[in-house]
């Protein structure tokens, strides 16, 4: 099977929009694919080595939401970035041959530096993430990342990466494929505000919530401001509950009823969420189910991780004696 590696940043639990965005395609791919998925703690390190007291903490948060919206560790490799060595012995062999133009211009980089000012990026850890993230893919030669249309450019260096070293040491054969984009629709789910979902703007709807909390998170959920009285007509496409409704109602004759009775008035902002909230209810109750069942269960998760990593190692380890191999470096 095509190999498929992603990966998240563990900084607490997860949200809806994780959910809608990337471990709904996860949960499918891992049916088709030999997919890795990774808790990244050496890049949450990149822009929070000032206070790692909470890693540990956030990446067992990371991996309970996993788990819960359905990740099988029979199905997939579920492991911690750290626990596999290899991913720190193929950052150190391309960060040789990756250009620091490269790294400079990295338009994401750029916007980083901008908007975190409250954090000193300034080090060589953090211009040197996309290195560490190209590592993370080609050590295990994953041809394929799922990824939105609008993130695509971030696998560009990965991809050139790849390239260079197959240049500089294939002598004619490729030792890593260059990774293809696995193009995903990522629904757009805002936060209770109508911006992006993030903890950092304490607008987010989270996959641990209690159904009372979102409940009454959902209820006071900005909608259309065109809708400033209950028979006001609205535009389904200016409220962040119809983006809600389009990832959670499954139900075809809502989903008709909804927008004309928004547009026509019919229909208020407390009738809609209420439907709204039924089908949140309907989803989310299994998956706290499954999260509650494996929070009571910390052996068990420890033996998914050293699992998911044992198998990570055997494919990382298998790469990094190819690498070393042509590198001619001298073997025990």
């Amino acid at each position: 099977m095509d190999v498929v590696f992603s990966a998240m940043r563990p900084t607490g639990r997860l949200h809806l929009g994780h959910m809608a965005g990337a471990l709904t395609n996860w949960v499918g791919l891992q049916d088709g694919y030999d997919c890795y998925y990774s808790i990244v703690d050496w890049h949450a390190l990149m822009s929070d080595y000032a206070d790692p007291s909470r890693l540990r903490e956030n990446s067992r948060e990371v991996l309970l939401d996993w788990l819960a919206v359905g990740l099988d560790p029979n199905k997939c490799s579920i492991f911690v970035q750290s626990h596999v060595k290899e991913h720190i012995e193929l950052h150190m062999v391309l960060s040789m041959i990756a250009p620091l133009g490269w790294l400079e211009r990295n338009p994401t980089y750029k916007d980083q530096i901008l908007n975190l000012q409250n954090k000193d990026l300034s080090t060589y850890g953090f211009l040197g993430y996309p290195v560490l993230m190209a590592s993370d893919i080609l050590v295990y030669k994953a041809g394929k990342v799922p990824v939105g249309e609008d993130q695509s450019a971030h696998l560009e260096i990965s991809r050139e990466l790849a390239r260079r070293f197959n240049n500089f040491y294939g002598q004619g054969r490729e030792i890593f494929p260059e990774p293809e984009t696995l193009l995903t629709h990522y629904p757009k789910i805002p936060g209770t505000d109508g911006r992006k979902m993030s903890k950092s703007y304490g607008n987010s709807l989270d996959i641990a919530d209690e159904i009372p909390v979102l409940d009454k998170k959902i209820r006071t959920m900005m909608t259309d401001p065109a809708r400033e009285r209950r028979t006001d007509p609205g535009e389904p496409e200016k409220c962040p509950v119809w983006d809600l409704q389009k990832f959670f109602n499954d139900d075809a004759s809502q989903m008709r009823e909804i927008p004309q009775g928004c547009r026509s008035a019919s229909i208020g902002c407390i009738d809609c969420k209420k439907m709204l909230i039924a089908h949140v209810t309907e989803r989310m109750t299994p998956i706290h189910e499954r999260r509650a069942r494996f929070v009571r269960r910390d052996g068990e998760l420890s033996d998914i991780l050293a699992e998911g990593a044992k198998k990570a190692r055997a494919r990382a380890g298998a790469t990094m004696s190819e690498v070393f191999d042509v590198l001619g470096m001298l073997k025990l």
